[in-house]
């Protein structure tokens, strides 16, 4: 069985897999500063309570976009599973992509991943809108190859500068608004609005000039968190799949072990 970690800004999935398809996944909060050994106690209490042994784990593989997260990992799978864990991207589970930007070592592997798995599932040309810690709009063609893309703030760092900014304004919570109305008649409602629908504005802005830009009719797949709610309200996506960064490692994983 495979562990994939998925290292994020905000968050490290953990999930344990099955060729390309997801049996269990644990969230922890992403610390640098977390040793094997703290990885070690939580992940294996968990496993423990789904009556997995660390014994089923034949294969470990890391995405990481936090670098000082990737040494404590690897000690997680040495001291505690026998196995020296692939880091996504180098070496032999290298993207096997073609990069087209102007320094490919810069992208990251969350993005990389997802343009791998994306790929693998749809065809054609794709624009790949990921919810993360920051939204970032990625252009992968047709043969696979990443041709680059665009980073805007995450909605919920957009949230937390217009609250910590401001002496008055409460904090909310990210939802849709509760009517078709755009012009709120409370503070609360007011803030829900600019914030979801402003998003929602931006995100089809960009999207339309990126399918300009491509010239070819493009599909656009959204992942991350908030992709399900956006799509419930919006027509702008041709596909929802809010695990392409794991299966992005489960392919490197599979071309690894052949």
């Amino acid at each position: 069985m495979l562990l994939a970690a998925d290292v994020g800004n905000t968050n490290v999935v953990f999930a344990l897999m099955e060729g390309r398809k997801i049996k269990h996944r644990w969230r922890i909060a992403t610390d640098p500063r977390r040793t094997g050994d703290e990885y070690a106690v939580w992940l294996m209490q968990l496993m423990s309570i789904e009556g997995i042994a660390r014994e089923d784990v034949t294969q470990i593989i890391i995405g990481s976009v936090v670098p000082r997260a990737v040494h404590n990992l690897t000690v997680l799978g040495e001291k505690f599973f026998g196995i020296t864990p692939v880091v996504a991207g180098g070496g032999e589970a290298d993207w096997g992509i073609s990069v087209d930007v102007d320094d490919p070592r810069t992208l990251g592997a969350d993005r990389a991943l997802n343009a791998i798995a994306a790929h693998a599932k749809y065809d054609g040309d794709l624009i790949i809108v990921d919810f993360g810690t920051a939204t970032t709009f990625d252009a992968v063609d047709f043969t696979g190859a990443y041709k680059g893309g665009i980073i805007a703030p995450g909605i919920n760092l957009s949230l937390d500068a217009l609250v910590g900014n401001t002496a008055k304004l409460p904090r909310i919570a990210i939802e849709a608004p509760r009517n078709s109305s755009v012009i709120g008649t409370n503070t609360e409602d007011q803030m829900l609005i600019g914030v979801f629908w402003g998003y929602v504005a931006m995100m089809e802005g960009l999207i339309a000039r990126m399918r300009a830009e491509i010239g070819r009719p493009a599909k656009v797949v959204a992942t991350g968190g908030l992709a399900i709610l956006f799509d419930e309200h919006t027509e702008m996506f041709d596909g929802v799949d809010s695990d392409l960064t794991l299966e992005g490692l489960a392919i490197i994983a599979e071309r690894i072990a052949k």
